[in-house]
């Protein structure tokens, strides 16, 4: 236990870290650790949840009501974008930073620009003519090469998304965290990190599958390996899941296809293929594994729009602004409607009806063309680009039910009891603000 005027903590976010997973795989505890429960975020999902966090506020407070958000003003669909700034409101760390602490950010999404003395996130160059630099943004400048040289390989970002995504990726950010807190001259006192390993096979295979189980073993490695570090460098842990990973059990939603087929969704033909057209759209959908934001440019048009999704098979909720309200989830960038789909569904972005009316960038990883998120991007398909079969799909997530809870753990003594995700951020903040014995 460390002494209060001395206090150093790591917050640890494992993807996918659910305490049903845990109880199924007889996984209650690590290095003496025991897991409790708490409830997620709605909706339950990476930007999200990393913002709620940093915050300690909902979605209607700082912005990230999703992975991505509708620019009204270009027409565009932003996702994956990386500026801190977009997430609102004040940082649970503001308080001890002027206190002269020192704060570092590992991973987490909307990082850079961030007020803080160390960033350390995928930034990779695209080349004009295919293919990409892989790079990492480092804060300060030359981190980066640093770790890269004292770990022996570079960050590959292929293993971090993509149909190569795999346990390694969360191998190399454990090792750079644990190379973080041995320098005392990097070495923070608050450091958020990030272990994505068991987000891919959960989402190829669904929780209860073999390799599912594996990639929960190998993360538990990574994190006993921080752990460890941790403790001799004298640090305190928390370990927190941001999402519950449920089975797909069914097909796949595509409410674009429901909303193109109602005129209401426009396309522009390039060499037969067909590709959105935002600008003239009265209304499209920017899904997001469990949850969709429809925006709908016109409001005498909500009526109908919402009328005729309430006819798709697969949604469960439709959530007009007063509903939004009540799931904290009302902001600006949210669209005039949220749909949620049921329990062993999800939302696919896919408009077009034939193969050969297929956008180009359908085919391949692209995060930020698509307007929406894409799991299909995990698998091969052929010729070697990824998978369009979005029925290969096992897991999802977006939901917040009751009886999904998110795991936590931690080494550290505090009077509060979490029982939500923004709880655990309160807990960090008001742990760091005790006054001084």
């Amino acid at each position: 236990m460390n002494k209060k005027n001395d206090k150093k903590l790591v917050v640890i976010q494992v993807a996918g870290l659910s305490y049903n997973l845990l109880s199924n795989c007889n996984h209650a505890k690590i290095n003496n650790l025991n897991f409790e429960s708490a409830q997620s975020i709605f909706p339950a999902l990476t930007c999200t949840t990393q913002a709620s966090f940093r915050t300690a506020s909902a979605p209607n407070c700082h912005g990230m009501t999703a992975n991505g958000f509708w620019s009204r003003k270009l027409c565009k669909p932003m996702f994956w974008e990386q500026s801190a700034s977009l997430v609102e409101g004040q940082r649970i760390w503001q308080q001890m930073r002027k206190k002269g602490k020192r704060v570092a950010m590992m991973f987490w999404q909307q990082s850079l620009g961030e007020d803080i003395d160390l960033v350390l996130s995928p930034a990779p160059i695209h080349k004009h003519h295919g293919g990409m630099i892989m790079d990492c943004y480092s804060k300060p400048d030359g981190l980066y090469k640093k770790l890269c040289k004292t770990i022996g390989t570079d960050f590959n970002l292929k293993h971090y998304w993509g149909p190569l995504a795999n346990a390694k990726v969360g191998d190399w950010i454990a090792s750079a965290t644990s190379i973080i807190l041995e320098e005392p001259e990097m070495a923070p006192d608050l450091l958020f990190t990030y272990l994505p390993s068991m987000d891919y096979d959960l989402q190829r295979f669904g929780p209860g599958h073999p390799k599912s189980k594996k990639a929960l073993q190998t993360t538990f490695a990574q994190l006993e390996k921080i752990l460890s570090q941790c403790n001799r460098q004298g640090y305190e842990v928390l370990i927190f899941g941001d999402y519950t990973i449920t089975e797909t059990q069914k097909p796949a939603v595509f409410p674009n296809r429901v909303l193109h087929e109602a005129g209401l969704f426009n396309t522009r033909k390039v060499k037969n293929m067909l590709y959105p057209d935002f600008y003239t759209s009265s209304a499209f959908a920017m899904v997001d594994h469990q949850i969709a934001h429809v925006y709908v440019k016109h409001k005498s048009d909500i009526d109908q729009v919402k009328n005729i999704l309430a006819n798709v098979d697969g949604i469960a909720e439709i959530l007009d602004k007063s509903e939004q309200s009540r799931l904290n989830v009302d902001h600006a960038n949210s669209g005039e409607l949220v749909i949620v789909a049921e329990k062993s569904r999800w939302f696919a972005y896919l408009w077009w009806a034939k193969k050969s009316e297929m956008p180009d960038y359908a085919s391949h990883v692209d995060i930020h063309n698509k307007p929406g998120y894409d799991p299909c991007e995990l698998f091969f398909g052929f010729p070697p680009n990824i998978s369009c079969k979005t029925d290969r799909i096992r897991g999802s997530h977006g939901r917040c039910d009751p009886q999904e809870k998110i795991a936590w753990a931690k080494t550290f003594e505090s009077n509060i009891k979490p029982k939500s995700l923004i709880d655990l951020a309160l807990m960090v903040k008001n742990w760091f603000n005790e006054p001084d014995e």
